[in-house]
């Protein structure tokens, strides 16, 4: 049987499609990349998810059911959005999934994008064959995943995986979250960029490189942070692998050579050098890939907990941060 899956992202919308076979690995048939053109507003992006799933349709259909990946939050009983990320628009209260499901023609899920990189790279990218993998994205955030016994694990509040909003420095800046010294608070790549005083990421790994003290500070003190959030997740959760994806992670060796030492320097009950921490193999593509997964599969046995986070969840941040 074959799934779709469609990745909605502020610049790009992905498309894939997969090919599932019982007791056999889910192949990647093929991947495709339209403009979002965010500013048009949640109808005509929609529209443009939906005209790309027909013509990956007709090509590569029918299709079982199909996956969205979504980059903030929703609810899933209703399948209605309540926040995204970079994207402009009223997308507050829109159905995206009803929406979806309507002009597809078939079921639709939704899932949170940085859970879909997990379980893409946990099932078919670089965690493949490991029974329990740890994902991280380090893009404008840093995002991440908790793939364990061969599940996407998201809790009994359906938020666990946001290991970007684990507390590494209690008395760094605020974070988007409303806590103060979240991982992605202060190793987020565009924070490191401007501690060191560049434009990119890309740049400060340059910087550091050519030996700008200003490039290796930053970097150095962004390494130990991540260093103390992986190591943290190591302890707690035991992984076989940890795969790093985003923008960052295509600085390869440069980033995750350092970030390989810091864990050893932090990790004592569990063996770090068994624990492989890899860059993740599928690229762009990871977020569609993990949406059509999801759509074969619910992760979790209360369909709601898909969401990236309840609503409650937001509502209390929203309560926090007008206090």
């Amino acid at each position: 049987m074959r799934y779709l899956g469609l990745d909605l992202g502020g610049t790009n919308i992905k498309g894939a499609v997969i090919d599932v076979d019982a007791g056999s690995t889910p192949s990647v048939i093929e991947t495709s990349t339209t403009a979002t053109q965010a500013d048009r507003g949640p109808t005509a992006v929609t529209q443009r998810m939906i005209d790309l799933g027909r013509e990956m349709a007709d090509e590569h259909g029918p299709f079982a059911g199909a996956g969205i990946g979504v980059p903030g939050l929703f609810d899933f009983e209703s399948g209605e959005v309540i926040f995204l990320t970079n994207l402009p628009g009223e997308w507050e209260g829109y159905p995206l999934r009803a929406t979806i499901a309507d002009g597809l023609g078939i079921a639709a899920t939704l899932i949170n994008d940085a859970r879909a990189f997990t379980l893409a790279e946990a099932t078919v990218g670089a965690g493949r064959g490991s029974s329990s993998v740890v994902g991280f994205t380090l893009g404008t955030g840093i995002g991440g995943g908790l793939f364990i016994n061969g599940r996407l694990h998201l809790g009994a509040f359906g938020v666990a995986g946001e290991l970007g909003h684990q507390t590494v420095a209690p008395d760094g800046p605020v974070c988007g979250c409303g806590n103060r010294g979240c991982l992605e608070a202060v190793a987020r790549p565009p924070a490191i960029a401007a501690a060191a005083g560049r434009e990119t990421m890309e740049e400060v790994i340059e910087g550091a490189a050519a030996g700008d003290p200003a490039s290796v500070a930053a970097l150095d003190q962004a390494v130990t942070y991540l260093g103390i959030g992986i190591a943290n997740v190591l302890t707690m959760v035991g992984p076989e692998r940890v795969v790093i994806g985003g923008g960052a992670a295509t600085a390869g060796a440069a980033l995750l050579d350092p970030i390989r030492s810091a864990v050893r320097d932090r990790v004592t009950l569990v063996p770090p050098d068994q624990i492989e921490i890899l860059a993740a193999e599928l690229g762009n593509e990871a977020g569609a890939i993990g949406a059509a997964l999801a759509a074969v599969e619910t992760p979790t046995t209360d369909q709601r907990f898909l969401a990236g986070e309840i609503p409650s969840a937001a509502t209390r941040r929203e309560e926090r941060r007008a206090h």
